[in-house]
């Protein structure tokens, strides 16, 4: 990698992000001369729609990537060629699956409703500040955790004990970037002594498989047991098809795939709406005219008694809130929580933008840096303006993917991408109907040096009831 990256990795996006935009959109970082690892940036849609959509096939995710992101194992996030779209139609037809469509709101319903308003309500008669981004954690990974593997772990408590998969993740992700920064052999070195961030990576890896090795065992002796009360058939969970489909495929799935692929969807789910949360709530209160257009949107749409809190009742009641879909998606624009992307090249090509690639330099997408470019989003392109999402008739606009790179694009498209929405909508909407946020910036609020775009030093607030 090249030495700026590396003596600027506590600025890691930013810089990546000011050389390309003065470089046009595609830059080539050389690494040292013993590294064999040069890496091509880009931002540029047009680039980005070629390799994820044109020429996909040209760009797996490759052998380098599996070594990287090996805490995420043989999921699907690591996958290529056929097992790839093999487990990538199963994914798919486990979520658009109706027993699915039936379970998720359920999910939603019970932890907004059961977890966080209660949570919420404690936090607010006792006047306490806290952390939003581990309440967003915890909250997120309750839900993730239950549609992943039909358990809710309870996490989100006035205590904030420590939750042994959050931080076995948050050290996993730390680790994961700090590989893509350091030449291969350097990181391998710190594997092989145990050393830094590989120690806490190891520690991490073990943590986070025998988390989801106990779940599989538990919903062994369930299925194995067969009776089965009206709750365990209206629950449609992860763990649950992958540990039955035997039954109607005739395909074994190893139990390192299940685990694996179980650990990827949380991780997917959790740690990136969370991410998205905690940096939406942080902008609303630079631009408090933002959340007044929000909260007038709400009560256009909810009809309460006033000085009574709203309760979440449906999905269906937040596809109507536009402004505030408009306002998700102007967070992920400016933070995308996941914000790069790598490929490596099977063979040499060349981009649309004219630049030739080896198939031994690896290709890095930025969506941080897509997102902030003047020439693809304009000169306000650093402000914060959720209209820009809303046309003239007051309809979202959407933007093609390779432009809003947030969900990715292409064949690898985010198949969890409306639940996402749903999950920050449910989320976003109790907390701006029944509270006020007010956050207390005792530390500048800057992106952690992570694979996930989180806070670094979170982002502290004091929630208040809005009706007393």
């Amino acid at each position: 990698m090249s030495p700026t990256l590396l003596l600027n990795f506590h600025r890691f996006y930013e810089l990546a992000d000011e050389i390309l935009e003065i470089s046009g959109g595609t830059y080539l970082f050389k690494g040292l001369w013993f590294s064999n690892m040069d890496m091509w940036f880009t931002s540029d849609p047009e680039n980005v729609h070629y390799i994820t959509t044109t020429n996909y096939w040209n760009y797996p995710k490759g052998p380098e990537s599996m070594q990287v992101f090996d805490t995420l194992g043989n999921s699907l996030f690591n996958l290529d060629f056929e097992e790839w779209t093999y487990y990538r139609g199963l994914l798919h037809g486990f979520f658009s699956h109706q027993k699915f469509h039936q379970f998720v709101p359920k999910v939603l319903v019970d932890n907004v409703n059961k977890g966080l308003v209660p949570f919420l309500e404690d936090v607010a008669k006792q006047a306490l500040v806290v952390d939003l981004q581990d309440m967003f954690k915890r909250h997120i990974y309750d839900a993730a955790c239950a549609i992943a593997t039909g358990y809710n772990p309870k996490t989100l408590s006035i205590g904030f004990e420590e939750n042994a998969f959050v931080r076995a993740m948050d050290d996993a992700c730390v680790a994961m970037l700090t590989r893509h920064i350091l030449p291969g052999r350097c990181w391998k070195l710190l594997r092989w002594l145990q050393i830094g961030s590989e120690k806490r990576l190891s520690v991490a890896k073990g943590t986070l498989r025998q988390i989801v090795t106990n779940y599989m065992a538990t919903k062994r002796e369930e299925l194995s047991a067969g009776a089965k009360t009206k709750e365990d058939e209206e629950t449609f969970d992860v763990l649950r098809s992958f540990l039955t489909i035997n039954d109607v495929n005739d395909k074994e799935h190893p139990d390192e795939i299940v685990r694996d692929s179980t650990i990827g969807i949380i991780f997917a789910a959790y740690d990136t709406s969370s991410a998205t949360l905690s940096w939406f709530f942080w902008l609303l209160s630079k631009n408090p005219h933002v959340e007044t257009k929000i909260r007038e949107e709400l009560d256009s749409n909810f009809s309460v008694k006033e000085g009574q809190n709203w309760q979440l009742n449906s999905r269906k009641e937040l596809s109507k809130l536009v402004y505030l879909h408009a306002t998700l998606c102007e967070t992920l624009r400016l933070y995308p929580p996941v914000p790069l992307q790598s490929r490596t090249p099977v063979r040499p090509d060349i981009f649309p933008s004219g630049h030739h690639v080896d198939p031994k330099a690896i290709v890095v997408l930025s969506g941080y840096a897509i997102g902030r470019m003047a020439r693809v989003w304009g000169q306000d392109c650093h402000e914060f303006k959720p209209e820009r999402w809303i046309n003239e008739k007051g309809d979202l606009k959407y933007e093609r993917s390779a432009k809003f790179f947030t969900f990715n694009a292409g064949p690898r498209i985010c198949p969890g991408k409306e639940m996402a929405f749903s999950i920050m909508k449910a989320a976003a909407t109790t907390i701006l109907y029944n509270y006020h946020v007010q956050v207390v910036e005792t530390r500048p609020v800057t992106p952690k040096a992570s694979i996930i775009l989180q806070m670094k030093h979170g982002l502290r607030a004091r929630i208040c009831s809005r009706w007393t």
